[in-house]
């Protein structure tokens, strides 16, 4: 698999770890003309909203937190 196949792969695998529905497929031609550097991008941009999903979820966890 070429670098760009492997970053359409995990662009794919992170989509898909939300778990919140049917599996996402991405065709790899449609997401082909883009360079690596703006695959790359689009990967961090989907780790932060998943580290804010995770830290809204955290917070709003903290709230059912008993203290003795």
């Amino acid at each position: 698999m070429n670098n760009k196949a492997q970053l359409i792969h995990d662009i794919e695998t992170l989509l898909n770890s939300y778990g919140d529905g049917a599996p996402t497929h991405i065709n790899p031609d449609l997401l082909s003309f883009m360079d690596e550097e703006t695959l790359k991008s689009i990967i961090g941009s989907l780790l932060k909203q998943k580290e804010n999903v995770v830290e809204s979820n955290l917070e709003w966890m903290e709230q059912f937190k008993k203290y003795d």
